[in-house]
């Protein structure tokens, strides 16, 4: 009995993944239904940014602009080469580039660079597995944005 419940619930949350994206316009509320709750929120001037961000392998993440009327202005997918190529080195800072691409898939210091940097695994071109990291100084202003190969599907390290 428990392994059918558990296998109706993996399939409703697959069915709402299938489902067609929530069109502009739609309220809030119906995002929300479509979606579920948000892994973070955003304030944009007098817009929300809804971000629905992947697990520890995804490649994909997704922003949904809520507007004043609290109605869906845009969804879009934000892990993009455009969007990244966006992010201005010396400007822009933490709070910029989560409104921008999000959270990161991993955040870390490289013990040979002085910058705590944001990596970001995503599908490049939707082909190739590729991450992009963004480096940050101790003020949280951007230095740096490099992209690079996800070493997360780097299986050369598995052969002997």
């Amino acid at each position: 009995m428990v392994a059918v419940l558990l296998s109706a619930a993996a399939l409703s949350g697959c069915a709402s993944m299938f489902a067609p994206p929530p069109a502009a316009g739609d309220s809030e509320a119906q995002v929300l239904a479509r979606l579920g709750p948000p892994t973070n929120v955003y304030p944009d001037g007098n817009t929300r940014l809804f971000e629905y961000a992947p697990g520890a392998f995804g490649q994909y993440s997704y922003m949904a602009r809520i507007g004043p009327d609290q109605r869906l202005i845009s969804y879009e997918q934000v892990w993009t080469l455009q969007r990244f190529q966006a992010i201005k080195v010396n400007q822009d800072t933490k709070a910029d580039v989560l409104k921008q691409v999000g959270r990161p898939t991993e955040v870390t210091r490289y013990a040979r660079i002085p910058f705590e940097a944001w990596n970001y695994g995503f599908k490049e071109s939707g082909v190739w597995n590729s991450e992009m990291t963004v480096y940050f100084d101790d003020q949280g202003v951007v230095r740096k944005v490099e992209n690079g190969p996800d070493p997360r599907f780097d299986d050369s390290r598995f052969r002997f």
